[in-house]
């Protein structure tokens, strides 16, 4: 095989017992889709790549898990907490029903004083630009009146944080990056994703924080994005809402200096996040989720031992797992329709990914129409191959920008 063309086709994933993806998603999909295998269809050699690094992400998600475990377990063993769930879950439900994101995750309207300082030294310092460190304090306040006080109290989370490089002869068409899960640090995704090398291709580059990550973390949480998940269903909800909030506020400073076009990509949780902002901004040239997950119920539920608190969510909700769906169903991509135009849609799965599992991947490409999608024989932490999908992820990226010109000019 050519060590120009990928190892995995498109379509060589195959799953004949995932039936083809209908709305609503959250009922439709079979209560042990957690479970169910991923296979591709592929040689000797790609398969054992394949094996081999699955075996060591599911040793290394364990302990991830037992992390968010430990983090989640207080609040959802304390009783007078458990009470409250339900009554505050169910505020969202109208949402939902109202059929348009937007309903819930509301553009923002105020203004907001952006400061800026250069990056630390052992940042990447390019040679043709500058690069500074970005923050404001976020006007974001929950939906939920009854969490306003408690999600606010978290004083940290108020401050929006990113990390911008820009050309000096810019502005540039802007690559937004969104981290995953407990890997915020700037320098992390700076090599993990070659950010310094798509800069090169003529790119500029944001570099966004995701809530309670990074400086936003509570100043006694055991790890950073600890408290993500950690603070019941109704919360998360509240915190995506903060995520997407944020994130447009920056995108909204890129507008004004002149940014000709923004498309966004992101790592797993990450991924997750630019999937449900390409349904939310229509102006995205295109969207690149990364190793993404689609339905956290079902990724709680594959990751042990946290899968078995997920027996005690269905006791505090009172639902299956239909029902915990349906109260996450508000951030999932696959709730809504996809705002990028087709030829800027693509995803990055990992064949042996146990994190997130290539069925969440595939999943995602079924909604949004069988879109450009790219497997490599690594997993979720090792990226076997990563240089052939990073100069695919180029290719697709300046095709996409070309056919955004064109639109633009029709």
């Amino acid at each position: 095989m050519s060590e120009l063309l990928p190892r995995i086709h498109p379509d060589d994933y195959c799953n004949e017992d995932l039936p083809a993806l209908s709305q609503p998603w959250w009922q439709t999909l079979p209560s042990d889709f957690h479970a169910m295998p991923d296979h591709f269809l592929a040689d000797s050699d790609t398969s054992w790549r394949i094996s081999s690094t699955a075996a060591v992400d599911t040793l290394a998600r364990t302990g991830l898990a037992c992390m968010a475990g430990a983090a989640s377990l207080p609040a959802t063993l304390n009783a007078a907490r458990q009470r409250q769930e339900r009554e505050l879950a169910d505020f969202y439900r109208p949402f939902l029903e109202a059929g348009d994101p937007n309903a819930f995750f509301t553009p923002p309207t105020a203004q907001v004083d952006i400061k800026r300082t250069p990056v630390s030294s052992y940042h990447f310092q390019p040679e043709d630009g500058d690069a500074h460190t970005l923050h404001f304090a976020s006007p974001f306040t929950p939906k939920n009146p009854a969490l306003k006080d408690r999600y606010l109290n978290h004083t940290r989370n108020g401050t929006a944080w990113a990390q911008h490089w820009r050309h000096h002869d810019g502005p540039r068409p802007t690559l937004v990056m969104i981290h995953g899960f407990v890997a915020d640090p700037y320098w992390l995704n700076t090599r993990w994703l070659a950010l310094p090398w798509f800069y090169k291709q003529g790119f500029d580059v944001l570099l966004y924080t995701l809530p309670f990550h990074g400086r936003r973390k509570s100043r006694f949480a055991p790890f950073s994005g600890a408290e993500f998940f950690s603070q019941g269903m109704a919360t998360l909800n509240e915190t995506f809402a903060h995520a997407i909030h944020d994130l447009r506020l920056f995108m909204q400073m890129l507008r004004e200096q002149g940014s000709p076009a923004i498309g966004a990509t992101g790592i797993s949780l990450g991924g997750y996040t630019t999937g449900l902002l390409a349904a939310l901004e229509k102006d995205l040239a295109f969207a690149i989720p990364n190793v993404p997950l689609v339905s956290v119920i079902d990724l709680m539920k594959s990751w042990f031992p946290i899968s078995q608190q997920v027996k005690l969510l269905n006791r505090v909700y009172d639902t299956n797992t239909a029902g915990l769906r349906e109260i996450t169903a508000l951030h999932s991509p696959l709730t809504w329709p996809c705002q990028v135009p087709q030829s800027g849609r693509m995803i990055i799965g990992g064949a042996g990914d146990r994190f997130a599992p290539p069925k969440h991947s595939h999943l995602l490409r079924q909604h949004w129409n069988n879109c450009d999608v790219h497997w490599f024989p690594g997993n979720h932490l090792l990226h076997l191959d990563q240089g052939l999908y990073l100069k695919a992820m180029r290719d697709f990226m300046k095709g996409a920008l070309a056919e955004q010109k064109v639109r633009l000019s029709a």
